[in-house]
Order: C-alpha cells, then structure tokens, then sequence
C-alpha cells in the first residue's frame, strides 16, 4: 500500500494505516507510532488551515532534527503546502534570502539551539519580508509576535482537519512538493523545485538500495533540511516502517549511547562521522551490534576506512552513493561490493536513472575517458526556482541534467567520480582532476583527509596544491608528500604545494567547501 501512494500526503496516510502501532519516532520522552505521528500531521496541517495557509504556499522549516520537525513537514504536506528547509548553518541575512525567494508565508524555527536564537538573527537583519506571515517556535521562548508550538497547534479544529483531509485527496503526482536550496558554497544558493512524485522516487529507492526492513531503527544524523535526512531519511522511513531517531547535532559519545539504548540498526553518514566512531577511546564499552546498514559518500573516502568499518564494527551492508539535491541518489554499490570498489567508485546508476558521461561538445566520451556527468530519470528536479535561464543552461529539452561532476566509468561498469567542472585545473596543457589526486593521496599512511584545489603558477598556468590533515602523531613533511606523491601519479598530477590543517572546512553535510580553501590559498600568495 505505502508503495502505490503517488504523493507523500498519501503514503503518510497509508503507513498509519500499514504499520498503525509500530513505532515512528523516538525525541528524548516523546514516542509516536505510525498512526499517531499521522495525526499529528493532520492537527499540524489543520493549524495551517487556520492560519489561512493555502495549497501551493510555501511553508519554511528553520530548526534542527526533532520530532516537531518531522510533524511540520509531514503536517504542510497534509494541507497541500510546499517544503522550504533552511540549513540550520545560515545566518540571518542568508535565512532571510530564502524566505524572500520562496514567498514564504510561514517559518517553523526554535530560539534555543546552541545559544542560537534563529527569530533574534533573523530580526536582526532588518530586511523586511512581507510575505511572512506567522512564525511559529517549535522549541525555546515565543518572543513577541511569534506562536508558541502548543499555541499553533490549538489553532486546529475538527472543520480544519476535515479540510486537511480533503486537499490531502487533492494533491498529485505532479504538484510541487519541495523546494530545497543548494548549499551555495559557490555563488548564490539556487532554489531546487521538485514534485510529489519526484521526491518519493528518491524515498522508495533507498529502501531496496540498502535493504531496509519494518522495524529497522534510523538513527538520523544527516541533517532535514539536507536532501539526504528529508528525502532518505525522513520519507524514506515512511515508505520502509522504519523508527526514526532525530539526532540535532552529531556528538559521537552521545550517538554510541543512543545505538546501545535503542538498538540503531541504520546510520548512514559522512567518512568523518565512521572515522569519529573507530576512533573514540571508549568506543569498546558500549554494545553496538545492532547496527547492520549504513551508507558513505565522498569523492575521498580511504580503502582502509572501509576495511576498518567492516572490521571493527558490526556493519554487515556498507553502500557509497553519489547523488545531488537536482536528482536524487543517481548510483550506488551493491551489498556484496569489495572495500576498494565501496571507496574509490560510486557504483552503478540506480534502476531509475540513465546516465552518460560527455566531453565540452556534448558528445559521450570513449569508455575509460573522463567527461561531465549527465543524468536523466524520474527524480530529476522540476526547475530552479524563478530562474529560467540556470534551468535552461542545467535541463536539457528532453531531459538530461548537466550535474557539473566529472566521472569516469571502470571496465566493471562503476562510476568514479574524478572532479567537478568547476575544480578542474589544467597543469601545461594536463587536465587534472582534484577527486582523483586525493584518492591517490589518501593512500599514504601519514594522511588521513585531503582536498586538493588548482593554484595559479607562472611556467604551467596551474598546479595543484593540497590540503592535508596528518593522522594522529604524525611528522610527515611537506616536501615528504610531494616527493612521495611524484613516485605514486603522473608529474602534472602531483601537488607542487602542500598545507597542513587541523581540519577541513566542511558544510552542514560533510563536503569540503574549497572555496575557503582557495580564498586561504590566495591569501598565502600575498
């Protein structure tokens, strides 16, 4: 039943009535089952009636993972609303952008998440927003011309969710379901609009993708306002019957004691959050042999992390994934895929995508060959929002997505993601390719992360420069990585500069943000 409904308003009514009392969702005390959960949504959306939101608007979410975070979003759906999440990392003035652009009409937000209070930032900034309605609090303090969360929700009535009820039947396939912004670690963050139908393919692939039962217990880490928590964590629970265990902010220690307690049987996360788990001193005193499915992703995941993961932790399916906020998860390795296969490719495309790979002209490139990837399929976004002229330049007529990534195919038909267009450098006429520099780099034993950026150079008109974090208790050189990098690549691949960095700068959702790295790198040269 779940797997027929063709909007998420349908499918959440069809899992109350499927797994009815099995539990949903764990937040500190509050424990909700399937059917509970969807009246909640029903109360939330009935609220939203009253509050003269109509189908179409667009109602923003602006707080952390929590259970009024996943009732807010499955409740705007309910009374035929449009998701706008706000990454939980922005400030006023970047909030206040999206919420401009989008039209906002209500904004779900919290004024106390690590001595941050989002109503504050936002007023603070002084841009006026006049489609924004009502704010409602979900946790902290409502200050003054805001709703409390018990407040919003005593909005509801039985008329207003008998109202619910009826634009629940009248959404379809093909309605906007989503906007969701790209994380804008390069220009302006675009607006990505995606339909009903669109996002539930990205929700009911994950499932036979990593194998999720009925039962199985997520603990969610990525963040909500990210594609992969909303639409592989939230919806897809949905979809499988599957607990959900919100998690604000990831703290290892704090994760360890959730796995123990509920018996986590699914977390998927970054390299570091893997690496964050093998290596904490206290790691062996708590029972963590529930976990059975995770997932990683990242063009630099080391062929030892995967071995340690496999080794020393109870993980018996480990799948890597490429995807983007424009289309869904586009490939992913197989269950019984060996650790080098797991963290040097992406796998193959999923049954929904085709996928070609092609060179500055448009044409598909020999096999072996690098090229752009181009994705066509059923989750592929609908548009960018208010912006014909990117959607044009991203959407091919007869739908191919250009993504920006550089791949190349193996001879056992796996992607290798090998750049993005953008990061590419040319060493004296050399294209080289930052992803696949980083892989090679990651088999030293002294580094443990890299990220490798193209820096101007008078002779060669570009060479690489690398960033690296040494393991712990290392003393390797620069000079050490570079004369080892020239014995391991070919020369115009071989980083003529190497920093060394505590950490690198990541977003919300684990990926290096090489704009600051370029921006250390230019100060450098002055």
């Amino acid at each position: 039943m779940t797997f027929s409904a063709q909007t998420i308003p349908a499918m959440t009514a069809a899992a109350a009535e499927r797994f009815g009392g099995q539990l949903a969702i764990v937040d500190g005390d509050t424990r909700l089952s399937f059917a509970e959960l969807f009246e909640e949504a029903r109360t939330f959306g009935a609220a939203l009636v009253a509050s003269d939101i109509q189908p179409g608007e667009r109602v923003s979410i602006w707080a952390f993972n929590s259970v009024e975070w996943v009732i807010a979003a499955l409740g705007l759906w309910q009374a035929g609303a449009v998701l706008v999440p706000i990454n939980t990392r922005f400030k006023g003035a970047e909030a206040a952008d999206i919420l401009r652009r989008s039209h906002a009409r209500a904004l779900i937000t919290i004024t106390d998440f690590l001595d941050t209070d989002y109503v504050a930032m936002l007023r603070a900034t002084g841009i006026d927003l006049p489609d924004l309605r009502t704010i409602v609090v979900a946790r902290g303090k409502a200050p003054k011309g805001t709703e409390s969360w018990a407040g919003f929700l005593a909005r509801a009535t039985d008329d207003g969710r008998a109202e619910v009820d009826r634009r629940r039947a009248a959404v379809t396939a093909d309605d906007p379901s989503d906007i969701l912004f790209t994380s804008g670690t390069t220009g302006l963050p675009k607006g990505v609009v995606s339909t009903q139908s669109r996002t539930l393919t990205v929700a009911r692939d994950w499932v036979p993708m990593t194998g999720l039962v009925p039962g199985d217990r997520y603990l969610q880490v990525n963040p909500y306002f990210h594609m992969f928590g909303l639409k592989s964590g939230i919806l897809t629970s949905l979809a499988a019957g599957v607990t959900m265990l919100p998690e604000p902010v990831f703290d290892v220690g704090r994760a360890l004691q959730r796995i123990e307690q509920e018996r986590v049987t699914v977390l998927p996360g970054a390299p570091t959050l893997y690496q964050s788990i093998l290596d904490y001193p206290d790691r062996d005193t708590y029972d963590l042999s529930s976990l059975r499915t995770g997932t990683i992703g990242a063009a630099d995941i080391p062929v030892e992390l995967i071995r340690r993961i496999f080794d020393e932790l109870p993980y018996k399916v480990m799948v890597s994934g490429y995807g983007l906020t424009e289309g869904g998860t586009a490939c992913s390795t197989e269950p019984d895929d060996d650790p080098e296969t797991i963290a040097t490719t992406v796998g193959r495309p999923r049954p929904t995508f085709e996928l070609r790979l092609v060179d500055q002209d448009g044409n598909d490139v020999p096999q072996g060959e690098a090229g752009e990837i181009l994705l066509r399929g059923a989750s592929v976004m609908l548009e960018y929002l208010d912006d014909p002229e990117a959607t044009a330049q991203a959407l091919s007529p007869d739908g191919w997505l250009k993504t920006g990534d550089i791949g190349q195919m193996t001879d056992a038909g796996c992607l290798k993601i090998v750049g993005r267009v953008k990061d590419m450098f040319i060493v004296g006429g050399f294209n080289a390719y930052p992803a696949e520099i980083e892989n090679i780099l990651l088999r030293h034993p002294d580094v443990q992360r890299v990220a490798v950026i193209g820096i101007p150079d008078r002779r060669l008109g570009e060479v690489g420069m690398a960033f690296v974090v040494r393991r712990p208790g290392s003393a390797v050189t620069a000079d050490d990585i570079i004369e080892w990098s020239r014995d391991q690549m070919a020369n115009y691949k071989a980083p003529r500069v190497v920093e060394f960095l505590d950490e690198l700068p990541l977003n919300a959702t684990g990926k290096v943000v090489k704009d600051a790295l370029r921006e250390r790198a230019a100060k450098r040269r002055t």
